[in-house]
């Protein structure tokens, strides 16, 4: 490994530190201080088939949000051609030189290339009880039309809940790691596409990180074999950005790691000088709704941008 190559390590190994708040060697540590936001606001026209749960995956939204930011209820019957405002912010955790970061609690994917962010998606991760793992890893493969070899455990699940047990589903429409596979060194864990585009930012696999079909073509080509990664634990993400709003975005604990979002935030604006220019009212309100958008909860004044880090 060249010189280059560990200097890239040790720094994608501080920034999953950094952002991985549950990490017990980060025991009363803190997540960074973002600085930048992906998603916004956008029109989309529904097509035949959509729901909004397929909708609300592909942007990174719960259907519940998105029927509330409509005016429609949750169970409203939706038609081709009708439109739909999609605001879908979302606290970007931290910055890569190049590489993947995966905030899991925040069921997003960001790419980075050169310094820059290059792509945010949402992703579907492991259920409660099949976590998706946290820490570092390395592509180690790019396989288009990979076979899927069912895990022992697996076929042990299909067994104990009364189903046709499988050991090798083809490629092909019943394939559900879908046409492109990105193999990570956490053994048995990929990112890969899926057959069920609606379970994207739900959290029902088995461990391996799903992205919709179009994403995940993408990200293949951008990535290659040798690429690095981390995966997170991020609940709460505080950012200041450009124009001097302070933002939140706070997560549900779904893997109960037992943290607190409301001292987290307490914490984070003690140690990063917001305290006064928060809206603590606000902040209230984004904790108890944990519904994964960023909400504006302050602002610095130009004074005080001056001596933001």
């Amino acid at each position: 490994m060249t010189l280059a190559q560990l200097v890239a390590r040790a720094k994608l190994l501080f920034a999953c530190l950094l952002a991985g708040l549950s990490l017990p060697v980060l025991a009363g540590g803190l997540p960074p201080l973002a600085h930048s936001v992906t998603g916004g606001y956008t029109e989309y026209t529904i097509q035949s088939g959509d729901s909004l749960t397929a909708i609300g995956a592909r942007f990174g939204v719960t259907p519940t949000l998105l029927a509330l930011q409509n005016g429609i209820p949750f169970d409203a019957i939706i038609h081709p051609g009708q439109r739909l405002s999609i605001h879908n912010p979302h606290i970007v955790p931290a910055s890569l030189d190049d590489g993947i970061l995966i905030n899991l609690p925040q069921r997003m994917l960001f790419h980075f290339s050169q310094g820059r962010l290059s792509a945010a998606y949402p992703v579907g991760l492991g259920k409660p009880s099949w976590p998706t793992p946290q820490g570092e890893f390395r592509i180690v493969s790019r396989v288009k039309n990979k076979p899927w070899l069912v895990p022992k455990s697996i076929q042990e699940e299909m067994r104990r809940e009364g189903k046709v047990v499988v050991e090798e589903v083809p490629p092909g429409p019943d394939n559900p790691l879908g046409a492109h596979w990105l193999g990570l060194s956490l053994w048995g864990y990929g990112i890969h596409g899926t057959i069920a585009p609606a379970s994207i930012y739900q959290f029902r696999s088995h461990g391996c990180i799903r992205l919709h079909p179009d994403d995940v073509a993408e990200l293949f080509d951008q990535v290659k074999v040798g690429t690095q990664g981390c995966l997170v634990y991020q609940l709460v993400l505080l950012a200041v950005v450009e124009d001097g709003r302070i933002l939140l975005e706070v997560h549900r604990d779904i893997y109960n790691k037992g943290v607190d979002p409301a001292q987290t935030v307490r914490d984070m604006a003690e140690a990063y000088v917001l305290s006064q220019a928060i809206d603590w009212r606000a902040v209230d309100a984004v904790i108890a709704a944990q519904d994964g958008l960023a909400r504006e909860v302050g602002r610095q004044t130009q004074h005080d941008l001056k001596g933001t880090p």
